[in-house]
């Protein structure tokens, strides 16, 4: 990138599996320069700003501060905590990004369910819906849909697209908090049944990330399907929790409704668009709705992906289980 344009990274000061700030952290290492778009100038933007990141400070709703933010860059990631509002938020940034006219790529991360969840199968009569995502959802949760949405947003846009739908990150809260209590006690507390799963790193999804922006050529208007290396049981999980904590753990397998309510209602309550996603999820994956695992993680890094147990060992919040 010979004119070193600062590459805009949104999300930068989110959490769950920390991408935008390894993403952040990647490139700076490379040379590149970045502008982190955060919400607040707080602590998580002060490091942003040590680690060699330019700081906007700005509303992803107000289409001032969004193309101010975009000034001068050409290349985006678009990354946005669950919200309802997730897709004015994409459509806000698509038509800044178009009407600055000199976009080279813009990132959007998106989930795997949209490789199944596609618009044939979801206008599809409802027993036929039920039957495809195993029996237990017939619809997308708000989130799904706005991801959805996002996607056709894009392509109606013209603004040169690469979706990266990725799997449930290791890092997400139904694998590395919302049951962390029972952990405690050596129990791996899960809805899944006898299912198999395949859960990525979040590093993972932040190197493919980098690796399109500073090379997106050969990746433009493409949707690449990210899963982890292997489908693996819920005994296998424990395995993987055991080695991270130090300790013995046992998988006890509860019920799907039950499962939500005690951890997902309770932690969430005041969060119903994000308790209604991973209340979705825990159905679909209990269902059997997640089938199989892609290769494309691979082919596009080049090595195979960090397994369940790597990124449980690397998770700050397992690691405070592990030392209490």
């Amino acid at each position: 990138m010979p004119e070193r344009n600062p590459i805009l990274i949104t999300g930068a000061a989110g959490e769950v599996g920390g991408v935008s700030r390894t993403m952040v952290d990647m490139l700076l290492e490379q040379g590149y320069p970045v502008r982190a778009f955060v919400r607040r100038d707080d602590d998580r933007a002060h490091s942003l700003r040590q680690a060699g990141a330019k700081i906007f400070v700005g509303d992803r709703l107000n289409i001032a501060d969004v193309t101010a933010a975009l000034k001068g860059c050409r290349r985006i990631y678009f990354s946005m905590s669950l919200s309802p509002y997730y897709t004015d938020a994409v459509a806000l940034m698509a038509a800044a990004a178009r009407a600055q006219g000199d976009i080279e790529v813009f990132v959007n991360i998106s989930e795997y369910e949209q490789s199944f969840m596609t618009f044939e199968k979801m206008t599809a009569p409802e027993e036929e819906r039920r039957a495809w995502l195993g029996g237990l959802i017939a619809d997308w949760s708000p989130q799904q849909r706005a991801h959805w949405v996002a996607e056709q947003v894009l392509d109606w846009s013209g603004v040169p697209t690469v979706n990266v739908r990725a799997a449930m990150f290791v890092e997400n809260p139904i694998l590395t908090w919302l049951a962390l209590a029972p952990l405690g006690n050596g129990e791996l507390r899960l809805p899944f049944g006898h299912q198999r799963l395949a859960p990525l790193a979040g590093y993972d999804v932040a190197e493919v990330c980098v690796k399109i922006l500073v090379d997106p050529a050969p990746h433009l208007s493409k949707s690449y399907d990210l899963t982890g290396p292997e489908l693996k049981d819920m005994h296998g999980f424990a395995q993987d929790y055991a080695a991270a904590l130090g300790r013995q753990v046992t998988y006890v397998p509860e019920d799907v409704e039950t499962w939500n309510e005690t951890y997902v209602d309770s932690a969430l309550a005041e969060l119903p668009h994000t308790a209604e996603h991973l209340k979705t999820l825990t159905r679909l994956m209990g269902g059997g709705g997640y089938r199989g695992v892609t290769d494309q993680l691979e082919t596009l890094l080049g090595r195979r992906p960090k397994t369940v147990r790597w990124a449980l060992e690397n998770n700050p919040r397992l690691q405070k289980v592990a030392a209490g």
